[in-house]
């Protein structure tokens, strides 16, 4: 087992009973409580910093995509005009 610090916490006495029912329904003690609560806000803080990461880079790979959307859509256009002008017979460039 992991070694174990003990720390002081200080809390409203609302918070403190909500806390006993919480613990006295799951049959658990208030460190059990507050270490399984530490765990979940952690787990949960990691999550929004990924999405918020996965999101950023979403962005920025839409602004990548963008970019070569309208590069290949220049060529293709570039191409067609060139196909256009050798059916009519106008060869320009």
């Amino acid at each position: 087992m992991a070694e174990t610090k003990r720390i002081m916490v200080s809390l409203p006495n609302s918070l403190v009973e909500e806390v006993d029912f919480i613990v006295s329904m799951e049959k658990k003690n208030r460190s059990e409580f507050i270490k399984e609560a530490m765990k979940l806000y952690i787990r949960e803080k990691r999550k929004v910093e990924v999405y918020e990461q996965l999101k950023y880079g979403y962005v920025e790979m839409s602004k990548i995509n963008l970019t070569l959307a309208e590069m290949g859509l220049e060529q293709d256009m570039a191409e067609l005009n060139v196909y256009e002008a050798k059916l009519t017979g106008c060869e320009k460039m």
